[in-house]
Order: C-alpha cells, then structure tokens, then sequence
C-alpha cells in the first residue's frame, strides 16, 4: 500500500469506524474487536469489501458505498495493517490429522462435540475457532487453567455414603446441586445429603497436551478446530440464504 493510499484509508478508518470499533480497530462500546479477532482476520478482501458496502443492518453497522470504492479499499488495506501486517496469522498443520486427532488419540470428542458428534458435558467446538486465533486456540489447548471461568471449575462432591463424583456445575441454589459428571449423567443432590464438595481451581481438560500431543499433532488439531469452524459458517449462510428464498417464494 502507497503511503498516499496509507494515509487515505487511515484517516477514513479513523473518522468512520474508529467510533465504533476504536482507533486501533480491538473494539469499543459499540464495535466489536476487527483486528485480532479471528472471524475479521479469516474473511477475504472481496468479503471485507462486501461488508463495508452493504453494513450489517441486524448487527447495527450502517452500509458506506457512499464513500467509494477507492476509500473502502483504502479502508481494507489500512485494516489489514492493523491486523498484523496485511496478513492473518497463518493456519499450519493438516485438519483431517487433527479431525483423527480429536475423535482419537486426543480423546477431544469425550467431552466436546463438533458437528453433531462428540461428548455433551464441554463446550460444542463447532464454531468455537470463528472467534480466537489459532494462538488462542493453541494456548486454550495446552493450559486450559489460564483464565478459567468460575463455572467451567471441576466440582468435587462427596456424599455422607462415602461416593465421589467429579464434573461440572450446572445449576445450584442453596439447598440443592446439579452436577454432570464426564460421561454426560445428570446428578441432583441435596446439599444436606453431602459431606464435602469443593471447586477445584482446575477445569476437567487435560492440562498434559503440551507434552503429551507433538507441536506438530497440535497445529493439526487447530488446523481442525479451524477448518470445522469454516465449514459451519458456510452451512449457516447456506441455510440461511434457502430460508430466504422460501420466503420469497
């Protein structure tokens, strides 16, 4: 990019979408983050330009083809500069590995899903990787601890029986504990029946993939975690795009 052109999509990104999406495009009150976010990173130029042209009206961004082509691509070229150089971050590894990977050796699909597939009692992954980069994925593989939520905490509960149960909190009051252990069963408990229970300052993820899967088995698994992410979008659109036309019609 020119410096002239530089400048032009700078001080257009700045009067226009700085407002929303703050000066250095990492989100404000108003604008989600479009320069680290991964889902803003991965869309193409055309796609970024489209957007730019036509708003997303349901998201609240207003359409800015009044502006030109000359500016928007001058906008798209300043955006990429804030996104790292003009350049997402690259996707290493081989998505189907990292498919046989998560429903195998990784043991992934014991307790997350992806596609209708997998276990129930963690998070569906299938569109987890359209909103983290393959850094963050990477990161949230090999120290699941880092940043963990309070709900996401490992439940150790033990009845006045003697019986241990570990899993995950689903709901809780003051009297009363539901707790799902990891092969998916729902428990109930009434506190007063419980000797001991505890969160634990660790979640149910293995927190060994860092020595236990080779750098290599991982960039597979984000390649994966990635690639199914994609796939999803794309059956949205799709869907989406046949909803319409029966409308329509």
């Amino acid at each position: 990019m020119g410096d002239s052109a530089a400048e032009d999509g700078r001080r257009t990104f700045e009067s226009v979408c700085a407002t929303c999406h703050g000066l250095d495009g990492r989100g404000g009150q108003r604008g989600p983050d479009i320069a680290t976010r991964a889902e803003a990173q991965q869309l193409s130029d055309e796609e970024t330009l489209r957007v730019l042209r036509t708003g997303k009206p349901v998201a609240g961004m207003p359409a800015f083809d009044s502006l030109g082509t000359p500016k928007i691509s001058a906008v798209v070229a300043y955006l990429r500069v804030l996104q790292g150089g003009g350049k997402a971050s690259p996707i290493l590894g081989d998505a189907q590995r990292g498919k046989l990977l998560f429903f195998g050796k990784a043991r992934c699909a014991n307790c997350h899903m992806i596609g209708g597939s997998g276990g129930f009692i963690g998070a569906d992954l299938s569109s987890y990787a359209s909103n983290a980069s393959a850094q963050e994925i990477r990161v949230a593989i090999t120290d699941p601890n880092k940043d963990l939520e309070p709900r996401e905490r490992t439940v150790l509960v033990t009845t006045r029986e003697g019986r241990q149960f570990t899993g995950i909190a689903r709901n809780e009051d003051n009297f009363s504990l539901q707790l799902q252990s990891v092969d998916g069963t729902f428990h109930l408990f009434s506190k007063k029946d419980l000797k001991h229970f505890e969160y634990l300052s660790e979640s149910l993820m293995p927190s060994d993939y860092g020595s236990v899967l080779s750098a290599t088995e991982l960039d597979d698994l984000v390649s994966y975690l990635v690639h199914a992410a994609r796939a999803a979008k794309k059956a949205q659109a799709s869907a989406t795009k046949s909803e319409l036309e029966k409308e329509e019609d």
